[in-house]
C-alpha cells in the first residue's frame, strides 16, 4: 500500500508549529525537520525514528516496522492526539541524530 496524501497534509497540519518538510520515496514520504530525517508516514501511519530520547518521550508507544524488512520504529499515531508530545519527541531525534554530511562539490562537466 501507498500512503494517501491527505494523511501527510493532516500530519502537517498537525504539527504545524514546526519547520517540517516531507519527500515522498517510493509511494512513501519521509519527515524532516530542519533537514533531518526524523520519522516516515508509511501506509497512512506515522513512524518515529527510535533513538534514545524519543524512547525516553514516548516509552510506552506501540513499535513496528515502517515497512517490510525495516527495523522498529515508534508507531507515533497515537503521539497526533496529543502533537507537543509529538513534537517534543521528533525534536528528539533530531537532536540525536548526528549533524548531515556535508555534499560534495559536483565536478564541471567536460566540454
Amino acid at each position: 500500500m501507498t500512503t494517501a496524501p491527505g494523511s501527510i497534509e493532516h500530519i502537517l497540519d498537525t504539527l504545524s508549529d514546526q519547520p517540517l518538510t516531507f519527500r515522498k520515496m517510493f509511494g512513501e514520504y519521509a519527515l524532516y525537520l530542519n533537514g533531518i530525517v526524523v520519522a516516515f508516514v508509511c501506509d497512512d501511519t506515522l513512524f518515529i525514528k527510535p533513538t534514545p530520547s524519543a524512547l525516553a518521550i514516548l516509552p510506552d508507544a506501540d513499535r513496528g516496522p515502517a515497512y517490510p524488512g525495516s527495523k522498529d520504529y515508534i508507531i507515533g499515531s497515537e503521539a497526533l492526539d496529543e502533537p507537543d508530545l509529538c513534537i517534543r519527541a521528533l525534536r528528539a531525534v533530531a537532536a540525536d541524530a548526528p549533524p548531515p554530511k556535508p555534499k560534495k562539490p559536483r565536478k564541471p562537466k567536460a566540454k
